[in-house]
């Protein structure tokens, strides 16, 4: 199994907003969607734009993004994402409500990052606020103000390269839409056969739940809230950071009829993770009783995690 590097690589990034700002960098235009933010007219895909017509984002990142990217595709094997599904998925770390979780993340906070001071609280708001307001779901407005709790790994010692960063599958051929494909040189499995093979160790067809992704917060958020939320919003919990399958249309050779029926779900919710922060802050104490009962709506008081 591969294990982790020393500490003094485990943070990269100045703060995990600068690998969310490279993704919107790296996909400006949101897809298409039945329930997308309408704020921005303008801005659409374009299917008939050419692959040059669009900036070298790799050549213009940040060197902290260029080397958040190398850890990631470095370390992520196969083999380290099992093992971290069984280290963090028996949900035996803490037992708290979603709202008192959201205000656990707030110790996620980097003084060095100049660009912000906004809590971690106050950007799930953003996103479940807009989802408000463009009149979706209370079930999706929900996932919205969870989707990123799962970023409670980094306070649990999880560098950031294995709590954020664009997931993909792990066991079976890198696709070479993934951002800095070329990382992959370094991956033990890059040097295994077996497991760059278009299928690898799935089955074609198989479906996305067969199927290992590099571990992240998506996959443990999905988890904490699996019993809790319906199919729709998990699958936007557990995919919102696969873009390779999202957003760059690869392996269609392993999804089921299921995985396909909610990608449009999937899309639906991409433009308000990525295209809602703003540099007002949400008002947390005037909305959290409006929060507050939309969670006791779908979920106990407290949720294991």
């Amino acid at each position: 199994m591969s294990t982790a590097p020393t500490a003094d690589v485990n943070k990269p990034l100045k703060s995990l907003d600068e690998w969310e700002d490279f993704v919107v960098q790296h996909y400006p235009e949101p897809m298409p969607a039945d329930g997308a933010p309408k704020k921005k007219p303008t801005v659409g895909y374009d299917p008939e734009k050419k692959e040059t017509e669009f900036r070298n984002y790799e050549a213009d990142a940040r060197p902290t993004v260029r080397e958040f990217y190398r850890l990631n595709h470095t370390f992520q094997t196969h083999d380290f994402a099992r093992a971290k599904k069984k280290e963090f998925l028996g949900l035996n770390r803490m037992q708290m409500g979603i709202w008192e979780a959201a205000e656990y993340l707030n110790q996620l906070v980097d003084d060095s990052d100049p660009d912000t001071d906004m809590s971690q609280l106050e950007h799930l708001l953003q996103t479940a606020e807009q989802l408000r307001r463009d009149g979706q779901p209370r079930w999706m407005i929900l996932t919205g103000f969870v989707h990123d709790l799962g970023k409670i790994l980094c306070l649990w010692g999880e560098p950031q390269w294995a709590v954020v960063g664009d997931t993909f599958p792990t066991g079976c051929a890198y696709s070479n839409k993934i951002v800095f494909p070329k990382f992959f040189e370094a991956n033990p499995d890059f040097q295994n056969a077996k497991l760059q093979t278009r299928n690898g160790v799935y089955e074609e067809g198989c479906g996305l739940d067969a199927v290992d992704l590099s571990w992240g917060h998506d996959e443990y958020i999905y988890h904490v809230c699996k019993d809790y939320l319906p199919m729709e919003g998990l699958y936007m919990l557990r995919y919102h950071s696969f873009y390779p399958w999202h957003r760059e249309e690869e392996y269609g050779h392993l999804l089921n009829d299921q995985d396909r029926a909610m990608l449009p779900w999937v899309r639906r919710f991409n433009p308000y993770d990525l295209y809602t922060k703003s540099h007002t802050k949400p008002d947390a104490k005037a909305l959290r009783p409006f929060y507050e009962e939309l969670i006791a709506e779908f979920f106990p008081a407290k949720v294991r995690f």
